[in-house]
């Protein structure tokens, strides 16, 4: 297998419930891989731009098995801004896992093994990285992925509501709103979601209404 000698940067591996998505609230294994080309204005994962520790792909696969998960996830930072996370997903997937990677929306998502849930963001102008989405990875997805927005205030709202009807993103794959944590009020999201008859999922993040806010757990 090409991934036995393959490496990757890993800032933590931890074993918790799956605080967002259509995965949230079940026992899931995260790998935070280290490093990311984005600085989101809402960022709760800094301390995954650097630092890390190399590890084999290998010994990745030993320490997830220590947990008998069924669900993990591959997250960051940026996971693929580290060309062997494809290998990574590949090895996890025929590991009998049933595997999600988290991706900022920057980089191409094509070459990611189709068993994966590619959960892929959005960049809003709020972020600070609207520039960054890369817009030809939505005609990609397939029902089997998910479209996250995390939203800073109405102004985001709007910009998504737009992007939403422009691309037919209910369309393709469900679509996921989340507030920004300490951020704009759920509630007021929710209302506005109910208001528009918008067809997408609300979500908050478990991990840190359970965890006081806690980024894992």
């Amino acid at each position: 297998m090409p991934y036995r000698v393959a490496q990757l940067r890993i800032t933590e591996i931890f074993y918790s419930l799956q605080g967002e998505t259509s995965r949230v609230g079940l026992p899931t294994v995260f790998i935070r891989l280290t490093g990311c080309p984005l600085r989101c204005t809402y960022c709760d994962t800094t301390y995954a731009f650097t630092g890390g520790q190399t590890q084999s792909i290998p010994d990745i696969l030993s320490q997830v098995a220590q947990y008998h998960p069924q669900y993990v996830t591959v997250t960051g930072g940026e996971p693929l801004a580290q060309k062997n996370c494809l290998l990574l997903l590949q090895a996890l997937c025929d590991a009998g896992y049933q595997v999600s990677l988290e991706t900022g929306g920057a980089l191409n998502i094509a070459a990611v093994d189709h068993r994966v849930m590619r959960v892929v963001d959005i960049k809003t102008p709020g972020s600070g990285e609207v520039s960054k989405n890369r817009w030809e990875n939505l005609a990609l997805l397939t029902p089997h992925d998910e479209i996250k927005f995390v939203l800073c205030d109405a102004d985001d709202y709007a910009w998504a509501k737009q992007i939403m009807t422009e691309y037919q993103l209910a369309e393709k794959c469900p679509v996921l709103m989340s507030p920004t944590h300490g951020g704009l009020d759920a509630t007021q999201l929710a209302e506005w979601i109910l208001r528009d008859r918008l067809a997408v999922r609300l979500q908050v993040q478990l991990h840190k209404i359970l965890w006081d806010n806690a980024v894992g757990k």
